[in-house]
């Protein structure tokens, strides 16, 4: 899959493609749906998905809490798996957000990049204030030669399917019912990062990883099914991970803690692709450090069982 940042700057293999257009973030199944569409719409030419970073929302509200179901490279890495050949992940800045709806279609979309077709959601607006319609992206396709189809938007279990439904389910403690909405695991992927070794001592070597920039999970323990992604221990593990700010030790930034069930070796450097299952239980504060050894005993016991399930 080829990556373009820059719709001024590309080369001609880049262009003609049939492009779905958002966010994507969490690449959940309406998100698949569109770009299914974009297959269909034009099944010789080049599978594209355009979209933007930083996300808008960042861009226009930079401190706001984070909201992310995925980093910028976890998404790429989903929509290579799902057959994508160009990915225009375009550069969100002052420029871009300055054009008007008309300026977009013409600039970005015909002369940048060539499109021959575009996949928008129903509710897709777009341009300078968002003040461009699906109706406004008809014209301009029928206007500069390229053609636009509309998905209306997917529903599951009377849910509609959007990152907003996914954000509530995690923050409630319902990874799965997440998962039915994303049609897969949601992911917390990065690298492994140098903790403070408390694990080791208490017989729990964990895999520690920031989740800075990520929409967060209910803080507490999961069963876990983790990718870990290169180096010499590259595979798929069992584990039960804890999210959150480690309430015994007084920590204060969030992370995500995993313990790989019957595996020996060192991850530092490492990318893991962490997949949550099921929330066991909140961070609680033990009295000591022997009652935290034992609830850490059953909840590996309770995460094996839902693990070996699956």
């Amino acid at each position: 899959m080829r990556i373009v940042r820059d719709y001024q700057y590309t080369r001609p293999g880049d262009r003609g493609a049939s492009v779905a257009i958002g966010n994507f973030d969490g690449v959940h199944l309406g998100h698949q749906a569109v770009i299914g569409l974009a297959r269909q719409a034009a099944p010789n030419a080049p599978l594209g998905v355009l979209t933007f970073e930083p996300h808008p929302r960042e861009y226009f509200a930079p401190d706001a809490p984070s909201f992310r179901l995925m980093s910028a490279e976890a998404r790429a890495a989903r929509l290579e798996k799902l057959g994508v050949d160009m990915l225009y992940q375009l550069n969100f800045n002052t420029a871009m957000a300055s054009l008007s709806p008309q300026a977009f279609a013409r600039r970005v979309l015909c002369e940048g990049l060539g499109l021959v077709n575009v996949v928008v959601g129903a509710d897709f607006c777009f341009g300078k204030g968002r003040t461009g319609t699906v109706s406004d992206l008809i014209a301009f396709g029928e206007e500069m030669g390229f053609g636009v189809t509309v998905a209306d938007l997917m529903e599951t279990d009377g849910l509609v399917v959007s990152s907003t439904a996914i954000r509530d389910a995690l923050s409630e403690g319902r990874p799965r019912d997440a998962a039915k909405l994303l049609g897969h695991w949601h992911r917390i992927e990065g690298e492994v990062i140098g903790g403070e070794q408390r694990g080791r001592e208490l017989g729990y070597p964990t895999a520690n990883m920031s989740i800075d920039g990520l929409h967060p999970p209910k803080f507490g323990v999961y069963a876990v099914l983790v990718d870990v992604r290169d180096g010499p221990h590259r595979g798929s593990y069992h584990g039960a991970a804890s999210v959150g700010v480690r309430p015994m030790f007084d920590g204060e930034v969030p992370n995500i803690e995993t313990f790989l069930f019957d595996f020996t070796g060192d991850l530092y450097g490492a990318t893991l692709s962490v997949g949550l299952v099921d929330y066991l239980r909140p961070e609680l504060k033990f009295d000591g450090l022997d009652a935290l050894i034992t609830q850490m005993d059953a909840d590996c016991v309770k995460a094996r069982t839902i693990l070996e399930a699956l």
